[in-house]
């Protein structure tokens, strides 16, 4: 199977002297699925150390995202996925549902919400590596202004931008959330495909999916149960007409049913 050339960024597992590099053990938190409009969010943390972040790194690790869509990139992210299992000294992964996004978004906490994650699985991993009598050496989150306040709660904890590009535990995690973000997708799209045709686009706010969500609220007048309601106003405006929003707008949809007479005065706001 072609795999994406592996990142000359990530570990190698030589150093700069004549000997191997110390076998550390990093922990990679990311996320997949913060921006769709339908299904959940996914957080996952995963410990490598220096020499199976350089071979998981050989045989194609990179950011889930440089894969691309489609059936072949699953199959890509799912071989990986099974890797990263086999060679991890720790995998923890954890489901937001729509219903808890919008409820943060309304609330300006999303930030918050992955915070508070990142604390639980970093307290997990520290539980179960110390069992094996294991150390930490780093902790890297993807999301430098996100995470940084957890610099001064743990020791060896980084926050970095684009972290999934440059560090094989980040990049790990990040493929691991991305897995299970799309299996949890395909069962919506399977749930409703004989009846109303696939989800085009990912469940992100595009045109694909849209065109898939107008075509169900034509049908049932009301948004799918696995929508969010936080939309931001770009989105919503092809399904409701020029309805001035306030954003996230989850009061106009809290009943899930699309008015088509209501305004509201405020900003075009995208969730933060």
């Amino acid at each position: 199977m072609a795999r994406a050339k592996p990142p000359s960024k990530f570990a190698s597992g030589t150093g700069r002297g004549t000997g191997p590099i110390p076998n550390r053990l990093t922990l990679g938190i990311d996320e997949a699925g913060r921006g769709p409009a339908i299904g959940p969010m996914v957080m996952a943390a995963v410990a490598l150390d220096s020499r199976s972040a350089a071979i998981l790194t050989r045989a194609g690790l990179s950011d889930s995202k440089t894969y691309g869509a489609g059936d072949d990139a699953h199959a890509i992210r799912c071989e990986l996925d099974q890797m990263i299992r086999a060679r991890a000294k720790f995998v923890i992964a954890v489901e937001v549902e729509h219903t808890e996004i919008d409820e943060r978004v309304q609330r300006g906490e999303l930030n918050v919400l992955e915070r508070e994650l990142a604390i639980k699985m970093i307290e997990r991993a520290y539980t179960e590596l110390g069992v094996l009598e294991l150390q930490l050496d780093k902790i890297i989150a993807d999301g430098k202004r996100m995470f940084a306040p957890l610099c001064q709660r743990f020791e060896r904890f980084e926050s970095h931008d684009r972290a999934e590009e440059k560090h094989a535990a980040v990049a790990a995690a990040s493929v691991v959330a991305k897995v299970i973000r799309d299996q949890r997708f395909l069962a919506i799209k399977q749930q409703y495909e004989e009846e109303l045709g696939p989800i085009g686009g990912g469940g992100y706010a595009n045109a694909a999916t849209r065109k898939w969500v107008r075509a169900y609220v034509e049908k049932y007048g009301r948004l799918p149960a696995e929508a969010r309601l936080s939309w931001p106003y770009p989105f919503v405006i092809d399904l409701i007409g020029d309805v001035q929003l306030k954003g996230p707008q989850v009061e106009l949809f809290a009943s899930g049913v699309l008015p088509t007479d209501r305004v509201l005065p405020g900003d075009d706001i995208l969730p933060s």
